[in-house]
């Protein structure tokens, strides 16, 4: 999985802090079933400029490594029906699916840290094509305003930015000495999710919802897993 493909899987999580008009269903939905919703509609996104109009459980399945009884599970608890033997029309699960998560409307970001990581955010192109809307970055740095493709402000007015554009989700991409004070000033603007790439745990205060991504960590538990999988490899040697 690349850098910004994992950016993108947290996105989707966060994307559930905005109004979808389908408020009473997202609470039905925990964060593993929205992320495996929004890794089906990527496939028969992709599926469908090849002249695909059909597909199956196991197919879905397949692509994104869950057995069939999980994908027919998770459709059902979005009123899908299931069909094993004519299978799922793909323009109907694209249109269902976009509903459920927000697809067919916009959703607005704000950035806080305009340094590599939030550079690389900002000159992401498909953050659009998922509805996602970066609409402003903010640092302390005077010299990061107007650089980037898109608008740079001075921190101080990141909060009557928030207030005024009506936006509930915000990215930290700051030192992790700045970070809990940038969380602040959010949340006391109306911010009720955040997607935090500060090398500091950050905890959520008010019913704000905080998803914390420490890269280095998550690259150690690579490291782990890929371990893991060798010991099992020699263990199944010796047998």
């Amino acid at each position: 999985m690349c850098y910004l493909d994992f950016i993108m899987q947290k996105g989707y999580i966060l994307m559930q802090c905005c109004d979808t008009g389908n408020n009473k269903m997202q609470k039905c939905l925990n964060k593993s079933t929205i992320l495996r919703l929004a890794r089906y509609l990527r496939v028969l996104k992709k599926l469908k400029p090849l002249g695909f109009v059909k597909v199956f459980s196991n197919n879905l399945g397949d692509a994104i490594g869950v057995t069939p009884s999980v994908v027919r599970k998770d459709f059902s608890m979005i009123s899908i029906p299931g069909n094993k033997r004519g299978g799922y029309n793909i323009d109907n699960l694209i249109t269902e699916l976009g509903a459920v998560l927000g697809k067919n409307q916009s959703h607005d970001v704000v950035l806080a840290g305009c340094g590599r990581i939030g550079s690389a955010l900002m000159e992401y192109k498909e953050f659009a094509k998922d509805g996602i809307r970066l609409l402003a970055g903010f640092d302390l740095d005077p010299a990061r305003a107007g650089a980037k493709s898109i608008p740079v402000y001075d921190i101080k007015d990141m909060p009557e930015f928030i207030r005024s554009h009506n936006i509930t989700v915000g990215i930290i991409a700051v030192p992790d000495t700045a970070a809990a004070q940038v969380l602040e000033k959010m949340t006391g603007a109306g911010i009720q999710g955040v997607l935090n790439f500060a090398p500091v745990e950050l905890k959520g205060s008010g019913g704000c919802l905080i998803l914390n991504v420490n890269l280095g960590l998550e690259i150690e538990n690579l490291f782990y897993q890929v371990k893991l999988g060798d010991k099992q490899a020699d263990l199944s040697d010796l047998n």
